[in-house]
């Protein structure tokens, strides 16, 4: 059997279909018939309105994660306009004086565990014999 070549006007609304699988659920679901979309698709076109409930959840995804997108660099700019320049240095300061704290912690426990092992341990002789009287 040979297939029938199938209008162009067809085949865009069959691709328009498959970009769009909504349209084939409510079909199935018994809400509206191809006839029916076919003509508001041929008279309004693919860019009509009518189709925006029908358009894929892609479509939306992109939209949405653009708009994310967006949304967290209006936000970083916000914050970069409301920050307080000399609070910032403040912090900035603190934790500073925290770090040196907490090293300066550190350093008593590294130096205590060190004078306990180099008394134990016999000083060498010095470097520069042929120096002394």
């Amino acid at each position: 059997m040979a297939k029938k070549k199938l209008d162009p006007s067809v085949e865009k609304f069959k691709e328009f279909v498959q970009a769009n699988p909504k349209i084939i659920k409510e079909v199935r679901k018994g809400e509206t018939t191809w006839q029916e979309l076919y003509e508001d698709w041929y008279l309004l076109g693919e860019e009509d309105p009518r189709w925006d409930m029908y358009r894929s959840e892609e479509t939306e995804q992109k939209e949405s994660v653009t708009e994310k997108k967006d949304d967290w660099k209006t936000q970083l700019i916000g914050l970069f306009k409301k920050m307080d320049v000399n609070q910032f240095e403040q912090q900035i300061h603190n934790i500073s004086q925290a770090l040196g704290a907490i090293q300066g912690v550190i350093g008593q426990f590294q130096d205590g565990s060190q004078t306990k092992s180099t008394s134990a341990k016999v000083q060498p002789p010095h470097p520069f014999q042929f120096r002394k009287d």
